[in-house]
């Protein structure tokens, strides 16, 4: 379809209004280095001293520790163009602030005020799933595009293998070969997904921080090919999983993994059980249990075989699993290969719960009526596209009264929740050790791969064993596990024992071994539980830089979430979650919703998904928020939505006369994020 150009000035590639935009680094550090001047010829005055000490404190540095790296840092961003406004801050840093981190990563933010704390209000309740419609015309229109693309495209099936034979040659049966693929399991990929194929699969380069490198591409062929430009654009990166900000190139964790290649190597070469065990993985696993205050645990080196490889050790035949209807794929995968009976109850719905309990105690095993052998009940802290948070006091409540197991898949949750960052249990504040099973991943909140499983030792021993994982699947590689380790200490903080040595105040602390002291969950864990060749800067060991980040987090996610509310939009999920899904519907505005958005003077890339990962009409946009994303970085989405969806017509949540304007919702962010 044609589309005429506009009378009016375009939204995209706009000029920014923002006060200060420096167009290249060396005009930044110019900027830096009067503001600097200022503020020491201001406390200069202040003391009614006209001289000054020539050392000062330096204002901005692009490594994450002060070394002669951030030359070489600065050498590549020199020459690169400010036009899209993320290689710099917006405002810039003052002699009194300094940050360790590489902009373009983790965005730099010194104000306080954007900071809240992740937790619960005691007495208060969980807020339920609840399933917005947008008006009728909405849904009618959303289900005739898809008759219309389906109709289309068998029709075009029809057509094309009797006349273009040679197109369709494998999906039809060929020289007594029958198609690997036949035409009816491929029809919804061919005829429907590659038509927004511009969506998917993008390819990035560079560390997936606060923005993230694009690889330009072009289709000449209706995306059945995509061919690169050869060029590269920048965006703001709100796609993905990197909650916390720990997916950096550069900075203490950095450091810790490329030591930990010249001391392991890339791979350990070897299952679990077959020589592949080396000290990091034992370090690694008590970090764990530590970190989530359970007894042991084991990891895995891929999340979905976590799932998948553990499930079917815990439960077997004559046993029954209740599980969420929206649970993760990993979780019905190993749910069905375990050979249990699988009942599922209503997402999120604790009254739904409740009645299938009832029902399935009272009735017992399938044909004999025998009591089960056990019953486990799986949910997951946070649902991965609905952003809600699951009802565990409720679900504690019901496992007191009918003494059933429960398995909480965090992986979603752990690290991005809670005050002290442990995930549902600790946002809840509910005892770790009153749960049976607790699994997470390690791939949003920590920069790495892989999962884990924690509970008491007697039942991790045993998965040790009779889990697929332990004698088949590859083990986690040394540089993932230092990756683990590194970031996990970060958020726990490190106690300094007497006889750590520091040199001087920007130092690194020594982490000597020492005596091994008792932990006392969530505190901070001693030196004797890292190895001895990790040396972590000051920031990251004391665990002031990791509950600075927690807290970030929790201020990006509410802003964003509460923000898109008041614009209008239709969103799911909790205020505290860090997955904000923003509803579509229709197919074909999931296409130009990505379009526009990568489109605009800031670049912004976004991941949209549709069915079958959702139900069919809700199609939706998932924001993927960090701790590594600025204030004025979430008014960037913001505002881009704003536009976006008044051209799309995606506000129907609440009323014209109820919604806030986006200068309004800029200026009150901070009592914004605190509503409830």
């Amino acid at each position: 379809m044609a589309i005429n150009k506009p009378s009016q000035p375009s939204i995209f590639r706009k000029r920014s209004n923002q006060s200060f935009s420096p167009t290249t680094a060396a005009s930044y550090l110019s900027a830096l280095s009067q503001a600097d001047a200022r503020a020491r010829s201001n406390a200069a005055n202040a003391h009614g001293n006209g001289s000054v000490s020539t050392t000062s404190t330096p204002a901005l540095s692009y490594s994450s520790s002060i070394t002669s790296s951030s030359e070489t840092v600065l050498h590549e961003l020199e020459n690169d163009i400010n036009e899209d406004g993320l290689l710099l801050p917006v405002r810039p840093p003052t002699s009194e602030q300094v940050f360790t981190t590489v902009h373009t990563e983790f965005g730099h933010c010194a104000n306080e005020e954007y900071r809240i704390t992740s937790q619960h209000t005691p007495g208060t309740p969980v807020p339920g799933h609840e399933d917005q419609d947008p008006p009728y015309y909405i849904l009618l229109s959303t289900y005739v595009s898809y008759l219309i693309l389906i109709v289309m495209g068998h029709i075009r099936d029809f057509m094309g293998k009797r006349f273009r034979r040679s197109s369709y040659k494998h999906l039809v049966p060929s020289e007594g070969y029958a198609p690997l693929n036949s035409d009816f399991d491929s029809f919804y990929t061919r005829r429907l997904k590659t038509r927004m194929d511009e969506c998917f699969s993008q390819p990035v380069t560079g560390v997936a921080g606060r923005t993230i490198v694009l690889l330009d591409r072009i289709s000449p062929d209706y995306n059945h090919t995509q061919i690169f430009t050869g060029s590269r654009t920048r965006a703001l990166n709100i796609s993905s999983y990197n909650y916390l900000g720990f997916a950096q190139g550069r900075g203490g964790c950095a450091d810790a993994v490329e030591e930990s290649i010249k001391r392991y190597g890339i791979s350990s070469c070897g299952s679990r059980l077959e020589g592949g065990s080396t000290d990091l993985h034992a370090t690694s696993e008590a970090l764990v249990a530590k970190f989530v205050g359970m007894e042991d645990a084991l990891i895995s080196s891929m999340g979905f075989a976590t799932n998948s490889t553990i499930i079917p050790a815990l439960v077997g035949k004559g046993s029954l699993i209740i599980s969420d209807e929206l649970n993760h794929t990993s979780i019905r995968f190993g749910v069905r290969i375990s050979g249990a009976n699988v009942r599922m109850f209503k997402h999120n719905d604790m009254s739904s719960l409740e009645s299938l309990l009832r029902e399935v105690i009272s009735q017992g095993q399938p044909k004999t009526h025998r009591p089960w052998k056990k019953i486990l009940v799986i949910v997951e802290g946070l649902y991965s596209m609905e952003g809600t948070l699951v009802n565990l006091p409720v679900i504690m409540e019901l496992k007191k009264k009918y003494k059933f197991y429960l398995f909480i898949d965090e992986a979603h949750s752990i690290g991005a929740l809670g005050p002290h960052g442990r995930g549902v249990v600790d946002y809840f504040g509910i005892n770790p050790r009153s749960i049976d099973i607790l699994m997470g991943t390690f791939t949003k909140s920590f920069g790495a791969a892989g999962g884990y499983i924690a509970g008491n030792k007697s039942i991790i021993d045993r998965l040790r064993v009779h889990g697929h994982s332990g004698p088949y699947a590859e083990a986690m590689s040394p540089p993932v596990l230092t990756q683990i380790i590194a970031s996990m200490a970060s958020i726990m903080g490190i106690v300094n024992p007497v006889g750590v040595a520091t040199n001087g105040s920007n130092s690194t602390l020594k982490l000597t071994q020492g005596q091994q002291e008792e932990y006392h969950h969530p505190g901070p864990i001693t030196p004797a539980s890292l190895p001895t060749w990790i040396n972590l800067p000051p920031a990251l060991a004391s665990g002031a830089e990791g509950a600075t980040r927690i807290r970030r987090l929790a201020f990006n996610c509410r802003y964003l979430h509460n923000g898109l509310n008041k614009l209008g939009f239709i969103t799911y999920g909790h205020p505290c979650s860090p997955i904000v899904p923003l509803l579509i519907f229709n197919p074909g505005k999931m296409n130009m919703f990505h379009r526009m958005m990568k489109a605009r003077q800031t670049p912004i890339v976004v991941v949209v998904v549709a069915y079958p990962a959702t139900p069919l009409v809700t199609s939706r946009v998932r924001f993927c928020v960090s701790a590594a994303h600025t204030k004025e970085d979430i008014d960037t989405v913001l505002r881009a939505c704003d536009e976006v969806g008044d051209i799309l017509d995606l506000k129907h949540g609440i009323p014209k006369r109820e919604r806030w304007d986006i200068e309004e919702i800029v200026s009150r962010a901070v009592e914004l994020a605190k509503m409830a």
